[in-house]
């Protein structure tokens, strides 16, 4: 008996450490100082959830406003000193700020530059902690550590003080933040001994310009585990002693203490965007006797098991690091703004109520910026592995289509907020459909696909494709010479040709899978409008007149005269859902020729903008990795019969322009909005990809170079994929053989609902192309 509980013992204990080896820590692998130099507003947010609305985090630049609304604010590498902790971090939203201090009390956060007249204080990073959920950092000036962490609703804040008998917690509420905009109201007060409450309204530049009427309003409720033994309540000019209310611009509130070393006091706030009440009823239902380490430990589970739906086996470090923090940033970057009840902003500081989608469940308001490129990155991981996420956008979407008779491209609390104007939700849709993500109401999504690409009457500007009149008119958009689009056309007439080009072909898709045959056919017909610019004689996409005559004076590199954040040289391989039309136009080794001259010179200044710091660094350059426009390219050759160039330029891309330091991360200069240039990382090191977005009624999935021996995925319909290599290496990233399920491969592509089966996916690496591998069957064109 005893030999038998002796072996029984044994395999228990083998067993324990199998699966405790198995069950990696991926959140070592993640580093959010990556990239914080020119970082926007809503990049680096450790204290958070993924997709949470309570997004905390240190600001060392929040007070000094925006001028361009979208620009680098907030934390930044270079700069070394903390003005507060934000509660609110989101695409124009940004505010409740608290800070701890000491000493002479002060109420304004001071300058970056110069004396030292406001409470910020400095730090040195070597005593600061950034992981997945959790953040702390030793104030200098105050010998006070500060810890932050979340749950999807709450902002937890920890402070941890040395002995003074003038110790403070800051409220700093009617204040600007980031991208928040000028503050319009705010209000914020103790409504017992220890809970206070409040809001802040804003307006923001991208809500004054595209929807007028619309504010931006954060809530919160907020419960400290120490009674203060008195307050002091501030606004821009004044300072009122013993006052435990404050309101209008520049309202706070300090809480003040005596403390001894090592004292600590905590606050939880409940965050909303409708209203205190809601704030109260999110912390009572999700904090309501959570502690702070508490909360720390499940907001770290919630990472560990997000970002371990994607399992990597490989011994190269940086790599994993590149992974895991391109995945956090794309699981962080978007955030919801929905209630626990289900309340959602409405339109103008009104309320909404959300109700049941098809799947019976209770989706999640989503706010975001502009869907941009997204369908070449962050929807494409959607599907991958977070379905609920794609889901819950398209929810998002429709229910503010229902609110407001258009979709809208960036949105903050139902404010339209797009700089982009060229609005790709439609096409957002039609991919989730096509993926198989239905948990909505697919008569109406294609209702409002089909408006948002062909209606134009009385179209609000905040909706975007102000221009479309002129689209369907001429079957392309007409240049003007203004910086302005109206109906008559756009100054960027081409890169708009291209973009609606696209997205009308992907509505085509979803209305001859709902046996919409008239509207397939004017849509298709639509789809061809790049052709109207492709200029046979320098073979690039050049502008257009209403006339038809091309524009002169074309200078193939300059960006803004009829190219959105981009020229015509990125531009002119911007037909993502006809390669096949692309490259006979342009002659096949020309193309090839030409991509190709492209990525070698590109190489040198690290596929972006070289080492600017700047989000458009390399809008002049031959291609730019740093904005959305130029990311499917590397893909084309897998179209164009040299497969073997998608798979070395997708892992130069991958192994030189993305770093793991603060000042190189994603490239020097970069738009990251909001995880799309971590989610093209990952799929790229998968060796994943869809040059067309899903916007074929039946997707493919298209082959590049794998970085890693071993990926276990965890799909989104809940089956699995491993990608394994073989002979895989730095040097080695050239294709030789591939095999699905023990089947050989010899296309360099998959449709995707074959790949969604699951199972094992090989590919053998070698240092040299093997040019007979991948080019049996081109990917499927026009469909």
């Amino acid at each position: 008996m005893r030999s038998v509980l002796k072996i029984c013992f044994i395999v228990l204990v083998t067993l324990f450490s199998s699966c405790a080896t198995s069950h990696e820590n991926f959140l070592k692998y993640v580093n959010p100082n990556i990239g914080t130099a020119h970082s926007r507003w809503f990049f680096y947010t450790p204290a958070a959830v993924p997709y949470g609305m309570a997004k905390l985090a240190p600001s060392t630049n929040g007070h000094c406003g925006n001028a361009s609304g979208w620009e680098a604010v907030g934390y930044d590498t270079r700069q070394n000193s903390i003005e507060g902790f934000l509660n609110f971090h989101e695409w124009q939203i940004g505010g409740v700020s608290f800070m701890p201090s000491n000493g002479v009390l002060k109420v304004k956060p001071g300058e970056l530059e110069g004396p030292k007249n406001g409470y910020r204080s400095g730090f040195d990073r070597k005593n600061q902690v950034a992981e997945p959920g959790y953040y702390k950092v030793l104030l200098d000036d105050y010998h006070i550590t500060a810890e932050l962490t979340a749950t999807k609703r709450v902002g937890f804040h920890r402070y941890t003080f040395s002995k003074n008998d003038q110790s403070h917690i800051i409220l700093d509420i009617g204040n600007k933040q980031g991208e928040s905009g000028e503050v319009t109201d705010s209000e914020v007060k103790m409504v017992d001994d220890t809970h206070f409450e409040g809001f802040v309204s804003t307006y923001p530049k991208y809500v004054a310009l595209y929807d007028p009427q619309g504010k931006i309003s954060m809530y919160f409720y907020g419960e400290i585990s120490r009674k203060p033994a008195n307050m002091t309540a501030f606004t821009t000019d004044s300072i009122f002693e013993n006052k435990s209310f404050s309101e209008g611009k520049g309202a706070g509130l300090v809480l003040n203490y005596k403390t001894a070393d090592r004292d600590q006091i905590e606050i939880k706030v409940g965050l909303s965007y409708t209203s205190t009440t809601n704030a109260k009823e999110n912390l009572l239902a999700e904090a309501s006797g959570l502690t702070f380490d508490k909360a720390k430990e499940r907001a770290q589970n919630i990472w560990q098991q997000q970002l371990g739906r994607i399992v990597l086996t490989d011994t190269n470090q940086n790599n994993k690091v590149k992974f895991y923090t391109g995945l956090f940033h794309a699981l962080l970057g978007r955030g919801i703004a929905s209630d626990i009840n289900g309340s959602y902003p409405k339109h103008g500081g009104l309320q909404g109520k959300l109700s049941v989608s098809k799947d019976n469940q209770m989706p999640e308001f989503m706010n975001t910026d502009a869907i941009w490129g997204a369908f070449w990155n962050i929807t494409q991981l959607w599907s991958l592995s977070y379905p609920q996420w794609y889901g819950n956008y398209v929810n998002t979407q429709l229910q503010l289509y229902k609110d407001k008779g258009w979709l809208g491209d960036g949105i903050a609390n139902s404010e339209y907020v797009s700089g982009v104007g060229t609005n790709f939700v439609g096409l957002a849709i039609v991919g989730a459909y096509n993926a198989g993500i239905r948990n909505y109401d697919v008569q109406l999504a294609y209702q409002a696909v089909k408006a948002n690409e062909m209606s134009w009457l009385n179209r609000k500007p905040g909706s975007g494709k102000m221009d479309t009149k002129s689209f369907m008119k001429h079957g392309f958009v007409p240049f003007l010479d203004q910086d302005k689009t109206d109906s008559t056309g756009s100054h960027y007439s081409a890169s708009h040709t291209l973009e609606y080009s696209f997205s009308a072909f992907a509505a085509a898709q979803m209305a001859r899978s709902l046996n919409k045959k008239q509207d397939y056919e004017d849509l298709i017909t639509y789809s061809n409008g790049w052709k109207y610019i492709f200029n046979p004689g320098n073979k690039l996409m050049h502008p257009k007149k209403a006339d038809g005559s091309y524009i002169n004076k074309l200078d193939p590199y300059e960006p803004w005269r009829g190219f959105q954040e981009g020229n015509a040289m990125q531009y002119t391989f911007y037909v993502p859902h006809n390669p096949a039309g692309l490259i006979q136009a342009m002659g096949q080794d020309i193309f090839n020729n030409k991509l190709d001259s492209i990525f070698t010179s590109s190489e040198k200044s690290g596929f972006g903008g070289g080492k600017q710091i700047d989000a458009f660094a390399g809008i002049k350059s031959l291609y730019n990795h740093g904005n959305q426009p130029c990311l499917h390219i590397s893909w084309l050759f897998n179209f164009s019969g040299k497969p073997w160039l998608t798979q070395k330029w997708t892992r130069l891309i991958c192994d030189e322009f993305y770093g793991t330091e603060p000042i190189h991360g994603y490239g020097y200069g970069q738009d990251e909005d909001q995880g799309q240039l971590g989610s093209w990382y990952v799929l790229a090191s998968l060796g994943l990809f869809d040059v067309k977005g899903f916007t074929d009624a039946r997707p493919i999935i298209e082959f590049g170079s794998p970085l890693f021996k071993k990926a276990d995925i965890e799909l989104g319909n809940a089956k699995k994929l491993t990608i394994q290599t073989v002979n895989n290496s730095q040097e080695n990233l050239f294709i030789q053989s591939a095999s699905f399920n023990g089947k050989k491969l010899e296309n360099c592509w998959l449709f995707r609902d074959e790949l969604m089966k699951g199972g094992n996916l090989e590919f053998t690496m070698g240092k040299e192309p093997n040019k007979s591998w991948g080019v049996a069957i081109p990917p499927p064109s026009a469909q």
